[in-house]
């Protein structure tokens, strides 16, 4: 997936293991760094945690014998999906005692994606959030199988089970997300024309505009982690939702609204002073905005700082 985590790939790679075969582990980790950091994402939905179960694997790989290793990218698939499995325990842990609606750690992302419609309905908050309704095994075998195609036995060895037992659990979870999953993809014109119509009536503060713009039974998530001021539960709607839009954005008045590519989807990054504030990924089906996803938490913010050259047109 292309975002601005794919530019640290040399840098993550540059902690080389001593020894001759570090240029040939460093060229594969770099090679399949992308897809490794995509896996992982998938996995966590924290950019930051998927950067850190980059550099382990990295650790791992570079004192692996590259004479004894048959298949390279399976090899990294699986230090990667171990590593990650044994990351999420951990951010299971904090869920528990999150402040307010958890959503995925925000990802500034390349227009291309969202022509890649599979791996852009893979990487949005919808389905990252379905995603989180899986168990762990579930979520690794989902990615692997249903996002990246891998073949079963290569599976099998990430999240060691048998193959039989990754076609039990893929079948599972791939029922599981089919329930739950988004509907189907817009076309581009569609998306543009609903990001500029709800831009538009935000920036003015138009109610009626937004009411126009948001699906009769629109959903409004926030997440500021109880460190910033968000809703602490989800807001249901259009008229409610807009009154709430309205109101939030009247009293801005150094603001900076700027349209952008958030997780594959279409988005706004809002800067308030020249700092990232506030990142909303919009949902949009038939040319209605259906959900909004607004990631306030600085923690879940903090990268992009280093994003904001992507932010001037």
């Amino acid at each position: 997936m292309k975002s601005e985590h794919g530019e640290g790939a040399e840098e993550t790679a540059g902690h080389s293991a001593p020894g001759e075969d570090a240029g040939p582990a460093t060229e594969a980790f770099v090679a399949h760094r992308n897809l490794l950091f995509t896996v992982v994402y998938e996995m966590l939905g924290s950019a930051a945690d998927a950067e850190d179960v980059l550099q382990e694997t990295w650790l791992r790989w570079s004192g692996v014998d590259l004479a004894e290793v048959r298949d390279r990218r399976a090899y990294l698939v699986r230090i990667a999906t171990r590593q990650a499995l044994s990351r999420l325990r951990t951010l299971g842990r904090r869920k528990e005692s999150y402040v307010g609606t958890w959503l995925p750690e925000p990802l500034l992302t390349a227009p291309d994606v969202a022509d890649d419609v599979e791996l852009a309905d893979s990487v949005s908050m919808a389905m990252l959030l379905v995603m989180e309704t899986l168990s762990p095994t579930e979520r690794a075998v989902f990615v692997l199988r249903d996002v990246f195609a891998l073949e079963y036995d290569e599976i099998a060895q990430a999240v060691d089970k048998s193959p039989a037992a990754v076609r039990q659990v893929a079948h599972r979870a791939r029922a599981h997300v089919a329930a739950r999953r988004p509907r189907g993809a817009v076309s581009a014109t569609e998306t543009k024309d609903a990001l500029d119509a709800f831009q538009h009536a935000t920036d003015t503060g138009d109610l009626q505009g937004l009411l126009d713009i948001l699906a009769p039974d629109v959903v409004l998530l926030g997440d500021g982690g109880g460190i910033r001021q968000a809703v602490l539960r989800p807001v249901v709607g259009a008229d409610k939702v807009a009154r709430l839009l309205a109101h939030g954005l009247g009293r801005i008045a150094t603001s900076s609204l700027r349209p952008a590519q958030v997780n594959g989807w279409p988005g706004l990054v809002l800067q308030l002073d020249g700092d990232v504030d506030t990142v909303v990924a919009l949902r949009i089906d038939d040319g209605l905005v259906t959900g909004i996803y607004a990631v306030r938490n600085p923690e879940k913010l903090s990268h992009m700082r280093h994003q904001a050259t992507l932010l001037r047109r």
